[in-house]
């Protein structure tokens, strides 16, 4: 069923005439529905945006689970800084609180080894140890810098992931985080 309208725009003699069908009234006899056709097209296009979102959600995981242990490694690189800093203000011949380490770098001339679990937290008695202990992820090697001088002491802090392989014999991590710490005393 189609009402006429007429508008007149400003300054136009003549008017306009608009016919407008109403939405709900369909002819006697006709009925409102989709194709087949038209259905599998929008099965198709539906099931193509599914895949596509499907598969990128394994790489979205590997990068989020990546950014967690970048994350962790950083943290375990500043607890390690702050415990050589803390060191330096012991007398001669004493290791740190936290991690056991050397903290007089002229005495010191091999790198210290410590072994974190998936949370970042220090494994106790791990300092030093010849294989990674099993529940262990991160592997960190504090390599002393010679010779320090008056003022400051110098280390190279790497953090790799998983524990059990060893950059120093030629193994390949997953990943790392690398820092240099200048300790001021």
């Amino acid at each position: 069923m189609e009402t006429p309208t007429k508008v007149t725009p400003g300054g136009v003699s003549s008017p306009i005439t608009i016919h407008s069908r109403s939405p709900s009234v369909l002819p006697v006899g006709e009925t409102a529905a989709f194709s087949l056709v038209e259905v599998t097209l929008a099965m198709g296009i539906a099931a193509f945006c599914l895949i596509t979102v499907f598969a990128l959600l394994p790489v979205t995981l590997k990068t989020q689970q990546a950014g967690i242990q970048q994350t962790t490694a950083n943290t375990i690189c500043s607890q390690i800084v702050a415990d050589l800093s803390a060191a330096q203000r012991l007398p001669p011949g004493q290791q740190s609180k936290q991690f056991d380490l050397h903290g007089h770098w002229a005495a010191q001339g091999t790198p210290d080894v410590l072994f974190f679990a998936k949370d970042g937290t220090f494994m106790p008695g791990s300092t030093n140890q010849g294989t990674a202990p099993p529940d262990s992820v991160f592997r960190a090697t504090i390599t002393y810098l010679q010779p320090p001088v008056e003022t400051t002491s110098l280390a190279d802090i790497t953090v790799s992931w998983p524990a059990q392989v060893n950059p120093s014999t030629g193994g390949v991590p997953a990943g790392k985080v690398e820092t240099f710490a200048a300790i001021n005393r």
